[in-house]
């Protein structure tokens, strides 16, 4: 991609310099004499125009669009999904929409920052260099011009673009909040609409959405100041060059044809500026969300696999022998959840464990399936500390039914509509009719 750009930037800039040549050679020759003498040189450059031009273009756009475009995010994305299911419980607690946002839109992020970096950015460098080397060939004063623009053009991005990049970050973290917020609020709409949440949900989700428009009128603002100035250094760029090759051309020291190349180049430099602008701040925009998005999704796992960790199998079929040994745990809070625990679970014995909420039942559970790492103590099965095994074998070993799909199973048995009430199954166990007792067989 960046070799084709750069040669159809080189081609461009060729393309002009031969325009500011015809000028002079049909100022040179008569019209008897003109295809005569440069009839071949216009053939070569019809062959550039009609056949390698387009070529170029259309290189480009197969490399761009046909390979760039879709498969470079989608792998990002892919690389990241499978990097984020292998995260450990406790990064879940964030919003899963607001996730899910991070995601997709550092993905995107990632595709634009390299095709701007190099596609626009390595054609800017390319193009705007051929246009200085073609002004200081006829006169090495008609490049002054173009350096001193470009002075100014450096002093204007090194202005707005740090803040530009500021606001883009401020505003890529607004918009997973906003849509996190907005995302979750459909996700559990039954739980918003069972408590008459509506209103407190739509404050949540304005007050999300306020934090983002604050963001955009920052951005907008900075938009305008730059605008402005940049139109401004075009106008004295097409005054400049226009002076001084008038002047160098009254005392002979360049031709028609240099004036003409190098006031084709001021316009064409007019309508790119523009667009330079726009790329760069998008280019860093683009970065801040990258920047935004590694923050919250590049974190280590907090329970992970030993080096040397194998599958629980290894040493034969699990039994079930389940030992809690001086366990302690704490959310990393201070205060205990679970302070020096001791249980022993024997081979087929069923235990309930019954507290009030918020007394550590879950998290027994969860410190069992290596959701959460215990901070003191060991847990074993069959004699094997769970630390020392890989955790997709130990959640394979585990059948866990939670009590949010007994309730769903025992919901959807009783709405069933083709079996009578006093005798529906459900997925985790038996309803039976209204009075009778439930039994919940796992």
């Amino acid at each position: 991609m960046a070799v084709l750009t750069s040669a159809i930037a080189v081609t461009e800039v060729a393309l002009y310099a031969f325009t500011g040549s015809i000028v002079d050679r049909l100022s040179s020759h008569t019209p008897a004499t003109f295809l005569q003498e440069e009839g071949w040189k216009f053939a070569l450059m019809a062959l550039v125009v009609l056949l390698v031009m387009p070529a170029l273009n259309l290189l480009s756009a197969l490399v761009i669009h046909q390979t760039l475009l879709g498969n470079f995010p989608m792998r990002i994305r892919w690389r990241v999904h499978r990097y984020l299911l292998r995260q450990s419980m406790g990064y879940f607690h964030e919003f899963a929409g607001r996730i899910a946002t991070k995601l997709m839109q550092t993905s995107l992020a990632v595709r634009e920052t390299v095709i701007k970096l190099l596609d626009v950015g390595n054609y800017v460098v390319v193009y705007f260099g051929g246009a200085l080397i073609v002004a200081a060939s006829a006169d090495w004063r008609l490049m002054l011009p173009f350096a001193a623009w470009l002075l100014a053009y450096a002093v204007l991005l090194r202005y707005a673009i740090p803040r530009l990049n500021k606001v883009a970050q401020e505003q890529a973290d607004a918009r997973s909040t906003m849509t996190g917020r907005i995302v979750d609020s459909y996700t559990n709409i039954a739980t918003v609409k069972l408590f008459s949440h509506s209103h407190r949900e739509e404050d949540y989700a304005r007050e999300s959405m306020g934090l983002f428009l604050g963001t955009v009128h920052r951005q907008m603002r900075l938009t305008t100041i730059v605008n402005v100035s940049n139109d401004t250094l075009n106008m004295l760029l097409l005054f400049a060059v226009a002076a001084t090759g008038i002047t160098l051309w009254m005392d002979n020291a360049v031709s028609v044809g240099a004036i003409a190349v190098a006031i084709a180049f001021v316009l064409r430099l007019m309508g790119m500026s523009q667009w330079i602008m726009w790329e760069m701040s998008a280019l860093f925009e683009n970065i801040g969300t990258v920047q935004d998005g590694i923050n919250s999704i590049a974190l280590p796992a907090t329970v992970d696999d030993a080096p040397d960790a194998k599958a629980i199998t290894a040493r034969g079929p699990v039994r079930g022998d389940i030992r809690f040994e001086h366990v302690t745990f704490h959310y990393g809070k201070q205060g205990g959840v679970i302070e020096g625990l001791d249980l022993h679970v024997r081979p087929g014995e069923k235990v309930g464990l019954v507290g009030r909420s918020g007394a550590g039942k879950s998290t027994l559970i969860n410190l069992l399936l290596r959701f959460y790492d215990r901070e003191g103590g060991a847990i074993r099965i069959d004699g094997t500390d769970i630390a020392t095994v890989t955790w997709d074998s130990l959640r394979a070993a585990i059948g866990v039914v939670t009590w949010t799909h007994l309730a769903a199973a025992s919901f959807g048995a009783r709405q069933h509509p083709l079996r009578p009430p006093g005798r529906q199954r459900g997925r985790a166990g038996r309803c039976r009719a209204p009075g009778q007792r439930r039994r919940l067989h796992p």
